[in-house]
């Protein structure tokens, strides 16, 4: 079952969700205090809860000659760091055309036993041809999670910081026999950092 916007809020008190936003914030006051500034939507919704880029990181594919990306032998060489920028509209990483480049979540997650999470991309962005990668976070899964992203368009595309990134859908099952914590998850407590890939 899906769970809904009164349990997410109940959940989140007892630390689910850190730090929370109780309502969709769709505009936020700047310091010092002015007009308004439209964001792109974060915070608690019907049957989810939209997250945050963080702004520590963002990481972008690069081609090495001579070299094949290895899940099982990763070179972190093959991950860029790319630069934040900010103007009147916000902070935000450039992600260049058909590319692909890996954030982190602003917020951290304690999953709880019995649910799993699902990260499915927000529509504001796929109009504009960036396609978040479809991951789960499993049951009793701790930390930030690292967000994989794609440019299918033929133009570079911002990536906004501090603003909504994915949403996230809580899925409710039976309790399972062995949780991620159980099992120790290799990317069990991931900081707010890009946690390259592991075997």
């Amino acid at each position: 079952m899906i769970k809904n916007d009164t349990w997410i809020t109940q959940m989140a008190a007892q630390g689910m969700i850190s730090p929370f936003e109780p309502s969709l914030v769709r505009s936020i006051q700047p310091e010092p205090a002015g007009s308004s500034r439209p964001v792109i939507s974060f915070g608690l919704s019907s049957y989810g809860y939209d997250i945050r880029l963080s702004p520590s990181e963002f990481r972008i594919f690069r081609h090495i000659p001579g070299t094949v990306v290895d899940p099982k032998n990763f070179n972190p060489d093959n991950l860029e760091p790319t630069r934040l920028y900010t103007d009147v509209n916000g902070s935000y990483f450039i992600l260049p055309a058909h590319s692909y480049g890996l954030g982190v979540a602003l917020e951290r997650l304690e999953v709880p036993d019995n649910i799993t999470v699902v990260c499915i991309g927000k529509s504001t962005y796929a109009r504009c041809g960036i396609i978040a990668n479809l991951t789960p976070a499993e049951a009793a899964w701790r930390g930030h999670l690292t967000l994989e992203f794609s440019n299918s368009s033929s133009a570079d595309c911002r990536i906004y910081a501090n603003e909504g990134v994915v949403q996230l859908l809580f899925l409710e099952g039976e309790p399972c026999e062995v949780s991620y914590e159980t099992r120790r998850g290799k990317y069990q407590d991931q900081p707010e950092l890009v946690t390259l890939a592991r075997v």
